[in-house]
């Protein structure tokens, strides 16, 4: 094992801790609220580089999963059916169950078909919140009475927590022979066939796993946020930005995306006050990355070691 590779969990360790203690640290709100939303975001990104960096099957209908759990959660909590935790987790179960419905059929589909039909789902969720807008709020949203905490520095570490406990899982998983399988999966489809791998029921359990977690990190930032909207959680917009984070962090990394995520949202946020021109550099930003780092963020330390 090289030295870099015995220092890795160290500093890596060292650097959440040092995260973790943000808020001890006298860091504004502003700043922790801008991360926490960083952080949410990083849990969708790394959701989805589980099916498109491992499986190999890009799901353009990332937010009709983070929608799911959103929507669930509000409607819970709005109608007083549950308490907030009650509802984060019905909110994940829901994701779950509605992403094995959309996926069973989808991913008997070859080709791009698997990811417009994710894509026309995210549509359809829209029209059905806007046609039962009577219970959803419609465009305007559902407003959520409960809150987990009104502490900026406890959401920051809710947020935080629901991030590194993502990560974990996921990079264990990517790691044991389920994650080599959906490798091999990703890289030969045909090939993980004749080998005599179910591959539509590994790529099912890799999308509920996707869909697990963006709808527990969906249903969490809903009650940060105090409201569930259309534009926020039902958003093909939005889901474009996920997928440009995780390419930008790092395909294929699990925790590439989550710094892709939080990298984009911060830059977003600081570029605000530029108006309609701050879109356009995130923009230039991602693309110059998409170009020139093909790894993305996280792939740029391997990459300066071999210019020596």
């Amino acid at each position: 094992m090289s030295a870099t590779a015995r220092l890795r969990w160290p500093l890596g360790l060292a650097a959440l801790a040092l995260v973790a203690a943000l808020p001890l640290l006298g860091v504004e709100e502003y700043v922790l609220g801008i991360l926490t939303l960083g952080l949410f975001f990083a849990v969708f990104a790394m959701g989805w580089d589980l099916l498109f960096g491992y499986a190999g099957e890009a799901n353009f209908g990332a937010t009709f999963l983070i929608g799911t759990g959103a929507y669930t959660a509000a409607l819970l909590s709005s109608n007083g059916l549950a308490p907030p935790l009650v509802c984060v987790a019905a909110g994940a179960i829901v994701a779950v169950a509605a992403g094995a419905l959309l996926a069973f059929p989808a991913l008997r589909l070859s080709g791009p078909y698997f990811g417009l039909v994710t894509l026309v789902a995210v549509l359809i969720l829209r029209q059905l919140i806007i046609l039962f807008s009577r219970h959803t709020g419609g465009e305007i949203g559902i407003a959520v009475p409960d809150t987990l905490s009104i502490s900026s520095a406890v959401n920051y570490e809710i947020a935080l927590g629901a991030a590194v406990a993502s990560g974990a899982v996921l990079l264990f998983l990517v790691r044991s022979p389920f994650g080599l399988v959906l490798q091999a999966i990703g890289q030969d489809n045909l090939k993980a066939q004749l080998l005599g791998f179910n591959v539509v029921k590994y790529k099912l359990a890799a999308f509920c796993l996707s869909a697990f977690f963006s709808g527990l990190a969906g249903a969490l930032m809903t009650f940060y946020l105090g409201t569930a909207s259309l534009n926020v959680f039902v958003d093909a917009a939005v889901g474009i930005q996920i997928i440009i984070a995780a390419i930008v962090g790092g395909r294929r990394t699990i925790v590439g995306p989550a710094l892709g995520a939080i990298f984009l949202t911060v830059a977003a946020e600081y570029l605000r006050p530029l108006g309609s021109v701050s879109e356009l550099l995130v923009a230039v930003i991602a693309l110059l990355v998409l170009f020139f780092l093909p790894g993305g963020l996280l792939g740029l330390g391997a990459l300066l070691r071999r210019s020596r």
